[in-house]
């Protein structure tokens, strides 16, 4: 016979162990899932992961009352700027890459009549906006600076550049995170404000 003895059983204390030793494998496999599935979702369903909603739709647009950007020749972005108009109001700054990826769109966005557009300048120094301005082009009929990005609290910005359609009547209709490009354009932005032009 031999005297090998066969291991104790394992205790709760060893058990819990192993489990607090796999939390983190357990912990980093379920994120893992979570960023497997939104980029299936986004690459085979066409899911925009920037189209994030906002608590603020439906709801009146916060209040304005933000001083000049100087050297703009337009004046300070404040509730008057957009009362009754059918308004964009767009988050941007010259630091920021993906707001000069949009601005083309803006511009041809202030050609629209129909649509009064105008612009948070967010943590931004003033020189620099006034150059990127200078050099891509103003769409803006008002401006307001956001130095220390309070107003951008306000309006529940996620991250530049972001923007807003507000009704003439004060309501937040439609908010878009990140860049508009030319299938935003089309496919949300145009159907948004022609509904809203028409009262619908």
């Amino acid at each position: 016979m031999s005297d090998t003895k066969a291991p104790p059983p394992p205790t709760s204390r060893g058990r819990s162990r192993y489990v607090l030793a796999l939390l983190p494998l357990l912990v980093f496999g379920g994120f893992a899932a979570i960023a497997a599935k939104m980029l299936y979702e986004q690459d085979v369903n066409g899911l925009d992961v920037n189209a994030i909603p906002s608590a603020l739709i439906g709801t009146k647009a916060p209040a304005l009352a933000l001083p000049p950007l100087e050297g703009s020749n337009v004046p300070a972005l404040t509730d008057a700027a957009i009362t009754g108009k059918l308004t964009l109001v767009n988050v941007f700054a010259s630091w920021c890459v993906p707001c000069r990826q949009e601005h083309p769109m803006l511009k041809e966005l202030s050609k629209d009549k129909r649509l009064n557009i105008v612009g948070i300048n967010y943590k931004d120094k003033a020189d620099n906006a006034v150059r990127f301005l200078g050099e891509l082009g103003n769409p803006y009929a008002a401006i307001g600076i956001d130095p220390n990005g309070r107003a951008a609290i306000d309006w529940g910005v996620y991250g530049i550049p972001e923007t807003y359609l507000v009704g003439p009547d004060g309501t937040i209709l439609y908010k878009k995170v990140g860049p508009i490009d030319v299938t935003t354009y089309e496919r949300e932005l145009i159907p948004a404000i022609e509904s809203a032009a028409a009262g619908d």
